[in-house]
């Protein structure tokens, strides 16, 4: 078997979470360093993407950097929180300017953070830019201020990378950067070389894209800097535990890296709302080596030759055969 990857996990993985439904929670809260510790007993886990400011918590950063370096895991992002209550009509967009200064002092503070602790980048998620209804935005406007404000941002720190990561909506109905296409449409036209893309895989599939095809076509634009993986019903982003829905699919997105010699992080962003939230990230692992186990042993040269004539059932078979029987080499 070739080396595996390296895995790592959104920190609120190991979180517990509230809804609309469940305001009082799915559990009682746990604290960050908890939090770190249970991403520890996972065993398999070496990195973790850390949200900041750290929600609930009032220790000290070298605690935060304790709590890493006794569980053998670093941070390999910061996701700073420019999507809760203070930017809820956006954080570079929003039309109060006061408000957009706000989000860039916490972007430029996360990004310092995100150096010190010696991540390898800094993680864009504008959920709350966007709009809702027809005729509430000035559709050029607000891309102009993305764009602007991304850019001043970026170019501030050319020692480190950025990421955006896209999303088709929640909690905007809709959000400015949600799909890989507009994304790179609008990376490209800021310029710079530290700002790319990190694929969620549900994102991608609920945005009714193929992630496969989603991938390749931000790694043929020198562009893909990470991706996150889980699973959901299409619908709605889930976040489930991956490889549970759609297993061809994660396979032939995995697939595309291999192919492509992609050799970033594998990570986590799984939201177990109702399961036991180290044994979810376990069983997520054991997926992603089978997974892996299969791209090793997969007949490249056949399935090449069955794509270049579009052969789905041959291409169909050898994937199968593969897949169906990895997850007992692993086990």
């Amino acid at each position: 078997m070739t080396d595996l990857p390296v895995f790592g996990a959104g920190i609120w993985h190991f979180a517990t979470y509230k809804d609309r439904y469940a305001t009082d929670g799915y559990g009682d809260p746990i604290g960050l360093l908890e939090q770190i510790d249970r991403a520890g007993a996972v065993g398999d886990l070496s990195v973790v993407d850390l949200n900041w400011p750290f929600a609930g918590y009032d220790g000290t950063l070298d605690e935060v950097k304790a709590a890493l370096e006794r569980n053998n895991l670093k941070a390999i992002a910061i996701t700073p929180e420019i999507y809760t209550r203070d930017f809820v009509k956006g954080s570079l967009t929003n039309p109060d300017p006061g408000v957009r200064k706000q989000a860039t002092e916490l972007l430029h503070q996360a990004t310092e953070l995100a150096k010190d602790l010696g991540c390898s980048y800094v993680k864009l998620w504008p959920g709350q830019d966007g709009w809702d209804y027809p005729f509430q935005v000035n559709y050029h406007d607000i891309w102009n201020l993305a764009l602007d404000g991304l850019k001043e941002l970026v170019s501030a720190h050319p020692d480190i990378n950025f990421v955006i990561e896209y999303k088709p909506r929640e909690p905007r109905v809709k959000i400015i950067f949600p799909s890989v296409a507009r994304t790179l449409l609008g990376i490209e036209k800021i310029g710079l070389p530290n700002l790319g893309i990190l694929l969620d895989f549900g994102h991608s599939l609920y945005g009714q894209e193929t992630p496969a095809d989603a991938a390749q076509l931000a790694i043929d634009y020198g562009r893909l800097f990470a991706i996150d993986v889980n699973d959901n019903l299409r619908g709605w982003d889930d976040d489930m535990v991956v490889g549970s829905v759609h297993l061809v699919e994660t396979f032939e997105f995995f697939h595309t890296l291999r192919k492509n010699n992609w050799e970033g992080v594998w990570q986590l962003d799984q939201f177990p709302f109702r399961e036991d939230s180290v044994q979810a990230a376990k069983q997520a692992i054991t997926f992603l080596k089978a997974i892996h186990h299969a791209l090793d042993v997969l007949d490249d040269d056949a399935l090449a030759a069955a794509q270049a004539s579009h052969d789905a059932l041959a291409a169909q078979k050898l994937v199968q055969k593969v897949l169906l029987s990895s997850m007992s080499e692993i086990a």
